[in-house]
């Protein structure tokens, strides 16, 4: 019994500072809206900003192509080749690749 009453005369004497310490351990790191919590949010932010600035970029570009594809009747036909392979019915098209075959070892097979 002797020994719990050095223990309750220090929290009585130190209460505030425990109740103080404890307070702000509770909102720094274990609550809902912690500094924890808050720097993650940060980080979620900035990540969402980036992926934003990336989908104006390709808005910027698809509407500069949209506006070329309706002042110039030729670039659809551009288009249509780049991208999607397209071409007239009296002409053929050969693609031409300029990847180098790197050789093989006797105990590998290529398909």
């Amino acid at each position: 019994m002797s020994r719990i009453y050095p223990i309750l005369y220090f929290i009585g004497r130190k209460k505030y500072l425990i109740v103080s310490v404890l307070g702000v351990v509770i909102i720094g790191f274990v609550g809902e809206n912690s500094i924890l919590k808050h720097v993650q949010n940060r980080m979620l932010v900035r990540e969402m900003q980036a992926e934003i600035d990336a989908y104006n970029m390709q808005y910027e570009q698809d509407e500069h192509t949209l506006k070329e594809l309706q002042r110039n009747p030729k670039a659809i036909t551009k288009i249509a080749r780049e991208r999607y392979f397209m071409k007239a019915e009296d002409e053929d098209i050969f693609v031409l690749s300029d990847d180098r075959k790197t050789e093989t070892s006797g105990n590998e097979t290529t398909e």
